[in-house]
């Protein structure tokens, strides 16, 4: 249908794949080279050499900060991770088996009244800024006691000498995290805080481009990325993981899975020809994190998979793939993982937020209409 359709009106392009609808200086996908870069970086660096916040401060500052610049940041970070009771409140209220990306979505919505610069307009781009720096701090506190909500405990206060991805684990355990499950955590969130214009980014633009305050537009892209064609192939892809359990029963799963045409989960992406290059240093440190566990299992499963998808379809692993097994030896339950997600990505939907109402005009595409026409009115009691 779509290539009669486009064959029918050259200018129509299902799902507007190659339409180009904006201009950003926050990311860049260079899909024949395999490469991401943040702002001019290239994110193998800022994940192996960086952290996190270095990560949201040059995504929301537009540069790397100096040593005294990222401990300022740091500290409000730490200063601004708690959350109004108000908002356990309302995931108390929520039915025990609602998702954990309902449960994050209805706390950000809950927690936008609460901030200082609430009514602040929303062309007040110092605002603006102090806003993103608070609902970054905020998104690790809210998805990990939201689960400790809704498995019966009492959430927990924020330590202040933790980092993002110490901050979260902790929250998730009440334990101190050893430092190799927040080097993997910390590398996951700066590999998935930013990717261009997709889905959830886009609809974030949208929202604020009508002059829509910075939390709808977060709120906005969580509801985007709650949807399983753009979030929740971790998820998936650690569900294929388990399905196959061990190493033994991988080239036999493999086989079956291509000879029955079935999807295969955590591989291909429609940004990049060749490598996800996210996939490269996660699929390293998650492997890493398996010998250090004692638990080798789905790294061996992984490399059966990846031999043989390269080997058969020309086709590589993407970030969802390695970040699957990752959380689950970090023993993260797996409807958890898009709302990590989340935790990084609301560093990328924010600085692009900041960017659309910097130089804003309202998102109104055209749309081509194929219905009836020219149809005479008849009265209800003649219908």
């Amino acid at each position: 249908m779509s290539a009669t359709l486009t064959e029918k009106y050259p200018n129509y392009s299902p799902g507007l794949e190659g339409v180009i609808a904006g201009i950003s200086t926050i990311s860049e996908i260079d899909s024949d080279r395999s490469s991401l870069q943040y702002r001019g970086y290239d994110v193998h660096d800022l994940a192996e050499h960086g952290s996190f916040e270095e990560t949201a401060y040059l995504l929301i500052y537009g540069k790397l900060p100096t040593t005294a610049e990222l401990a300022s940041f740091k500290a409000v970070l730490s200063a601004e991770r708690e959350v109004p009771s108000q908002v356990y409140d309302v995931l108390r209220a929520l039915p025990k088996d609602t998702h954990p990306m309902d449960a994050i979505r209805s706390a950000f919505s809950t927690l936008a009244p609460f901030d200082p610069d609430y009514e602040a307009p929303s062309t007040d781009d110092a605002a603006n800024v102090r806003k993103a720096v608070r609902i970054i701090a905020k998104a690790g506190t809210m998805v990990a006691n939201g689960h400790r909500i809704r498995n019966g405990l009492e959430p927990i206060k924020p330590n202040p000498a933790h980092d993002t991805a110490e901050n979260f684990l902790y929250l998730m355990t009440g334990q101190e995290p050893p430092a190799k499950t927040v080097q993997v955590m910390d590398a996951s969130l700066t590999l998935y805080a930013e990717h261009g214009f997709n889905a959830s980014t886009f609809a974030c633009r949208v929202t604020v481009a009508t002059l829509s305050d910075l939390y709808s537009g977060i709120v906005t892209g969580i509801g985007t990325l709650r949807g399983p064609l753009h979030g929740g192939a971790n998820e998936e892809a650690m569900k294929m993981l388990l399905d196959i359990g061990t190493p033994d029963k991988a080239q036999a799963w493999i086989d079956d899975a291509l000879e029955g045409k079935k999807k295969i989960m955590g591989f291909g992406h429609r940004e990049y020809k060749k490598r996800d290059s996210r996939a490269i240093y996660l699929t390293k440190v998650a492997k890493e994190l398996g010998i250090e566990k004692g638990d080798t299992r789905f790294g061996e499963i992984a490399d059966i998979l990846e031999k043989t998808m390269e080997e058969r379809k020309n086709i590589h692993p993407n970030v969802d793939f390695p970040a699957a097994y990752a959380y689950y030896l970090l023993g993260i339950p797996i409807d958890l993982y898009t709302p990590i997600f989340v935790i990084a990505r609301v560093s990328g939907w924010s600085a692009h937020a900041l960017e659309q109402l910097r130089n804003n005009r309202l998102i109104r595409p055209k749309c081509i209409y194929e219905g009836a026409a020219n149809l005479d009115y008849v009265a209800l009691e003649n219908r």
